[in-house]
């Protein structure tokens, strides 16, 4: 997808627009500012300052891994053909594309990220990228039928905000789905006793850092109270919290995050580079079994206007 960008010392707009109309509700052309310390808040995402090639691959893998159950809770709302969709934090791109081709070419998919350097290739004419922090987007009030965010959140020390504006974004009736990872429920379960050893400080070493950073690490937990403070009905809740062996897809997205955040960790004083070693090495050892995470997914629909 095109993409123009015009950089001064102030505000810098960026112009974003698809191959077919003139607004971004219409397809053609949409403007919005993003301002570099003109009230934007900060992000601290941990994953900023990592190899992007490295990068890409992990979030492809969680695509591959993730994917058809975030599918499944979008179409069990109801998505179809004809919606608007706001997807937050796109990753990769997979789910937005995927909206894009549910919702047909009556509807139209909109993904915000604060940096979309891996969503340069839209796949389809009805969905349409914004550079944006979802904090402070210019977006249409009550405009999409559908918001969905997964391992958003968990990221900002203030994702109360973050989910503030998501709401406002909803139109009446609309539905908000998001998936938070719980890393309390961490834990080892069957491996060489060494390893049991360092895979529970690498855990607690996460654990730190998302604290350092004013951040929960069990965040997903929350949700369920979140919404129902927030006035949502119909909340649904899925726990899922996979015993993994080495070398499965959840184990091996640890592992590469591991790699990545690296220096993270070791900056927590919790663990040593052998720590690290031998936690990415239980992670593709298929006799070693271990609960790495769990996801916390929650649905709910705004009330009617």
């Amino acid at each position: 997808m095109p993409r123009k960008e015009v950089d001064s010392l102030s505000p810098r707009l960026v112009v974003v627009y698809t191959p077919h109309s003139f607004s971004i509700w219409t397809h053609q052309i949409f403007y919005y500012t993003l301002r570099r310390g003109c009230g934007m808040a900060e992000s601290a995402y941990v994953f900023q300052r990592v190899d992007d090639q490295r990068e890409l691959e992990r979030l492809r893998m969680i695509e591959r891994v993730f994917d058809p159950a975030s599918r499944r809770r979008l179409l069990a709302t109801g998505l179809q053909s004809g919606w608007r969709c706001l997807e937050v934090g796109p990753g990769a791109g997979s789910i937005m594309n995927w909206m894009g081709e549910v919702v047909g070419p009556t509807g139209h998919v909109v993904g915000v990220d604060l940096d979309p350097k891996f969503l340069s290739e839209v796949e389809r004419p009805n969905v349409s990228v914004v550079r944006a922090d979802i904090r402070t987007a210019q977006l249409p009030q009550q405009s999409f039928d559908m918001v969905h965010a997964r391992y958003v959140l968990i990221h900002l020390a203030d994702h109360e905000v973050a989910l503030a504006k998501m709401l406002d974004r909803l139109k009446p009736e609309g539905w908000l789905v998001l998936e938070e990872p719980d890393f309390s429920a961490s834990r080892g379960i069957t491996g060489e006793e060494e390893d049991l050893v360092s895979f529970y400080k690498v855990s607690q070493a996460i654990v730190k850092m998302y604290a350092t950073l004013r951040m929960d690490h069990a965040l997903g937990l929350k949700l369920p109270a979140l919404l129902q403070r927030c006035g949502l009905q119909d909340i649904a809740v899925e726990n899922e919290t996979p015993l993994c062996a080495g070398g499965s897809g959840v184990a091996t997205v640890m592992k590469m995050s591991a790699e990545q955040l690296r220096e993270k960790y070791l900056a927590t004083g919790i663990v040593e580079p052998s720590d690290l070693e031998r936690y990415c090495r239980f992670a593709v050892d298929p006799k070693a079994w271990a609960i790495y995470y769990a996801t916390i997914a929650v649905s709910g629909q705004k009330a009617g206007g």
